[in-house]
């Protein structure tokens, strides 16, 4: 789509300004000064202070009337399948729903919820390459989707991995394969990091029929980058391994929010206690028998805040710069040159709170905004699937061909 200046409808010119408070996505350094933000052509251009000249040329300009912005949420962990449908839950725009939740982009925890998925290594490299090649030119609601998850079964060579590798599959996951032992999949899995896959292991009790539980001994000799949903998927591991995971490794820890909720205060609080907050990731691990959670990760965010203590500026991270870091996205911060993938929040209407971050200190999960994808504002003044946010934003300018009506309930394009 192209407006009248010329520009297409990816390539948008947009000032934000008037922000209330701006999060970097970086938790050594949370806050940035200024009150503007301006991205073009995909990506953030200026944060803090925008030119007079940027703003008078811009295609949009949007007073946010105070409102806060925060890198777009980083699901890390999400069970798709094909286009925008989970089976588990029968439910069509689940991922477009997501976005509504404040959520740029997610990560596939594999497609393993795929009806009669396939077992054999033929199939399950054939099922990973499907999966990562539907995604990449399909943007559910403008969501970017990191899809095709090799599911690690007995019978994968070295071979296989550098012949995916090739193809652009990098992710893996392990915990449903058929392996009497969990950690007679090691060797896989040293094969799958050698040719640069990011591994997930499943961590905790069985799920599902076919997975089997995994402790710290498994995970230790497994060595995989992420252990997924630490905190239990949903039955969490003892306290004894928790400590064990946090203290004696390096891999990244993934709270979920189908998990144990006691697991992800313990989790969350040794994880800040013994300087290892980096490792520390918050998803939904949706949609699963927990439900489909469109505001999965952000509830995780908030009660992480009110319930471990962790700063709002801070646990923000987990879902945006350290997912980033980790995962080696260029999205996650807000700052020049990455990607413009950005979530508008305030504190909800009718809160005893006065701004999203003291909302989110006190358990009220924010009031979404718009939410920026790619460069193009996919919503703007609120989100279908939140209250409204106490403060109001005013477009200033307005010259592409894009339409955004405050008194409707969404606006998706």
């Amino acid at each position: 789509m192209s407006g009248p200046t010329g520009h297409s409808h990816g390539s948008m010119d947009v000032v934000f300004t008037n922000i209330g408070t701006i999060i970097t996505g970086d938790w050594r350094n949370p806050f940035a000064p200024g009150d503007e933000l301006s991205f073009s052509n995909g990506k953030i251009k200026a944060v803090g202070k925008v030119d007079q000249s940027v703003k008078d040329a811009a295609d949009l300009v949007v007073d946010l009337g105070g409102m806060t912005v925060i890198p777009g949420l980083i699901d890390s962990h999400v069970h798709t399948t094909f286009g925008d449908y989970t089976p588990r839950q029968k439910t069509v725009g689940f991922l477009e729903s997501y976005l509504h939740g404040g959520i740029t982009s997610v990560i596939s925890a594999s497609e393993i919820h795929v009806p009669g998925r396939p077992s054999d290594v033929a199939g399950i490299k054939a099922l990973a390459l499907a999966a990562q090649r539907s995604f990449l030119n399909y943007r559910p609601g403008g969501m970017r989707v990191y899809a095709g998850s090799l599911i690690l079964e007995p019978g994968l060579v070295e071979k296989d991995f550098a012949e995916l590798e090739e193809q652009g599959v990098w992710l893996a996951k392990v915990g449903f394969g058929a392996f009497s032992n969990p950690s007679d999949v090691a060797p896989i899995v040293a094969w799958a990091r050698k040719h640069k896959f990011k591994v997930m292991c499943h961590t905790g009790g069985a799920s599902i029929p076919g997975s089997q539980p995994i402790s710290a001994d498994h995970l230790m000799r497994i060595q995989p980058d992420i252990a997924g949903h630490v905190n239990g998927g949903p039955i969490a591991m003892s306290d004894t391994d928790m400590h064990r995971i946090v203290k004696e490794t390096t891999m990244a820890l993934q709270i979920a929010q189908a998990g144990n909720i006691r697991s992800s205060i313990l989790c969350a609080r040794l994880a800040e206690e013994t300087g290892n907050f980096d490792r520390l990731l918050m998803s939904s691990d949706t949609p699963t028998g927990t439900g489909m959670m469109p505001l999965g990760t952000i509830k995780t965010l908030t009660e992480m805040c009110t319930l471990a203590g962790i700063a709002p500026e801070k646990v923000l991270a987990c879902a945006t710069g350290n997912v980033a870091k980790i995962y080696g996205f260029n999205s996650g911060f807000l700052a020049p040159g990455k990607d413009a993938d950005i979530t508008v929040i305030d504190v909800s209407h009718g809160s005893m709170a006065d701004n999203a971050l003291d909302g989110m200190a006190i358990g009220d999960i924010p009031a979404i905004g718009a939410v920026i994808s790619g460069g193009v504002p996919r919503f703007l003044y609120k989100s279908r699937n939140t209250p409204p946010p106490l403060r109001k934003m005013t477009i200033l300018q307005n010259r592409c061909l894009q339409t955004f009506i405050e008194d409707t309930p969404y606006h998706c394009c």
